[in-house]
């Protein structure tokens, strides 16, 4: 028993040759580039985005069941005849290569003709044709998107960055309840899975424990069209134009184009779009709120002004009481007056008539009887007139409150509504217009003023003063100057004051101002003892 376990615990003899990776790598790198040294390869071109940074370009050869990495280099790609592009089935002419970095085969092209359209791209435009001949992507079949939706529904995995992008952005702009029901975006089940939660959506009863959403949106980023094309499904563009929420489709980036963006009643450039658009900013509508909210007060307040002056206007011109009540008061005093002369005449009439009819009990019992009679008959009469008057009233009441409607105080309200904005309008443009005016005529006057300043202090520069008497008039003649009278001289840089001794006319044009006599010397203002010159 010894024996048998130290020939288990000895290594097992064999006869393979022992290879590194990077000799296996190389081997297989040279056996591959060997037998398939020139091929042509005929398949659909698919993740194509155009040259690298590099300048080579990098996508797939693919057919219904196979895909075939490929590599255009840099060098290759400046003489091609044509433009390769996403879908496009082409004929490519190179030698398969491995690259031992990542244990993978691709063919590096040589040179690349095309062969047609693509069959998925084929298969897309030929469904795209059936669809709109049906009239699925008609413009009248999509419906308006809610201003202010109070729960929103995502068709999107719950895991990638797509959610956390529209979360992000609905939380900024405007807090609201988010349903998301997870799918697959990529593979075979992921139009399925879409389809059955548009329509999962659809069938939520409104008021239910689960809120039924008021706009849906289904999302996904980026990808090649074989990644997208869960989303060109027949049912799911079904299901998207029979919606009865409306939906808004953000599939792909802003150049990829899917049948449910031709579907749906919206389609985003991107998940993130997608989010702006479904909600308003939050703060923008408080802003408008308050602002129309002022503009409101302000015109309930200007209304209740205005009515309160007419008031008053119409209550100056009504008459006083004194002189309303001065015609019925002398009726009142004139009939007073007959009043006390119609008792005295009929008293004495009633006396008359009563010494004339002699009372006895048998005419006493005949009048009330006939009192009597008289009172049941007025009674009755009266019993009947005032259900005839209540039947009338309730019937006329019935009539009145079906007539009655709020519809025509909605109407009026509006029109004043409108009205108001109007006036408002007009306030404002008038305001506006007001104010240009008076701001021309500022500036005007400014400019003016100054002109008239800068004209004065030119004229004392060049060496003249005007001269002004003890209350600030200019003194323009000399005559005009008693001698002993104080002066003021104004110059340029300052003033000075002095006193005149006399005056004598000069020859010649008048002068501006008086003529000071040559034996009078000023002091200025600001060198006297007292603030003020003197003349000797």
């Amino acid at each position: 028993m010894s024996d048998f376990f130290e020939d288990d615990s000895r290594p097992n003899a064999t006869n393979a040759t022992e290879y590194t990776v990077s000799e296996i790598s190389g081997a297989l790198k040279r056996t591959v580039e060997d037998t398939f040294g020139n091929v042509r390869v005929r398949g659909e071109i698919s993740g194509y985005r155009g040259p690298h940074s590099s300048g080579h370009a990098y996508f797939a050869l693919k057919d219904d069941r196979s895909r075939l990495d490929a590599v255009v280099w840099k060098g290759t790609m400046s003489r091609l005849r044509f433009r390769p592009e996403e879908g496009m089935e082409v004929i490519a002419s190179g030698k398969l290569t491995t690259y031992p970095g990542k244990s993978n085969y691709q063919i590096v092209i040589d040179n690349l003709e095309p062969a047609g359209a693509g069959a998925l791209m084929a298969m897309l435009e030929e469904r795209k044709r059936r669809l709109a001949a049906e009239g699925l992507f008609d413009a009248g079949r999509k419906q308006l998107l809610p201003y202010m939706p109070s729960v929103i529904g995502v068709v999107t995995s719950p895991t990638g960055a797509v959610i956390r992008d529209i979360l992000h952005r609905i939380r900024d702009r405007f807090p609201l309840h988010v349903l998301v029901w997870p799918v697959r975006v990529q593979g075979e089940t992921a139009g399925m899975e879409a389809t059955v939660a548009v329509e999962g959506f659809n069938s939520l009863e409104p008021g239910g424990p689960i809120p039924r959403p008021d706009l849906i949106i289904v999302a996904r980023g980026g990808g090649s069209l074989e990644d997208l094309w869960g989303f060109n499904d027949e049912g799911l563009a079904r299901a998207v134009a029979a919606s009865e929420i409306p939906i808004i489709s953000a599939v792909g980036h802003e150049t990829d184009w899917t049948l449910i963006d031709l579907a749906a009643d919206v389609r985003a450039p991107t998940p993130t779009g997608a989010a702006e658009i479904a909600v308003p900013v939050k703060g923008e509508l408080e802003a408008t709120l308050a602002n129309l909210s002022a503009r409101l007060a302000a015109a309930l307040s200007r209304g209740i002004d205005r009515r309160r002056q007419a008031a008053r206007a119409a209550a100056r011109a009504l008459p006083s009481p004194d002189q309303l009540l001065a015609l019925p008061r002398r009726r009142f005093d004139e009939a007073e007056n007959r009043l006390g002369r119609a008792l005295s005449v009929a008293i004495e009439r009633k006396r008359g008539r009563l010494g004339a009819i002699r009372l006895t009990p048998a005419t006493l019992a005949r009048r009330m009887d006939e009192a009597r009679r008289l009172t049941a008959r007025d009674l009755a009469r009266a019993q009947a007139a005032f259900l005839g008057i209540v039947r009338e009233r309730r019937a006329r009441f019935m009539r009145t409150a079906a007539r009655l409607s709020p519809a025509p105080i909605a109407r009026r309200q509006k029109l004043q509504g409108d009205a108001l904005a109007t006036l408002a309008r007009r306030k404002d443009q008038a305001m506006t217009v007001r104010l240009e005016r008076l701001r021309a005529r500022l500036t005007q006057a400014d400019r003016l003023l100054s002109t008239l300043k800068l004209s004065e202090q030119a004229i004392l520069e060049r060496g003249y003063a005007l001269v002004l008497d003890t209350n600030g008039t200019l003194v323009k003649r000399a005559a005009e100057v008693a001698p002993g009278a104080g002066l003021e001289l104004r110059f340029a840089d300052g003033s000075a004051h002095a006193t005149a001794e006399g005056s004598e006319p000069v020859p010649g044009p008048a002068s501006p101002g008086p003529v000071v006599s040559k034996a009078a010397r000023t002091v200025p203002k600001d060198k006297g003892p007292s603030g003020q010159g003197s003349l000797f």
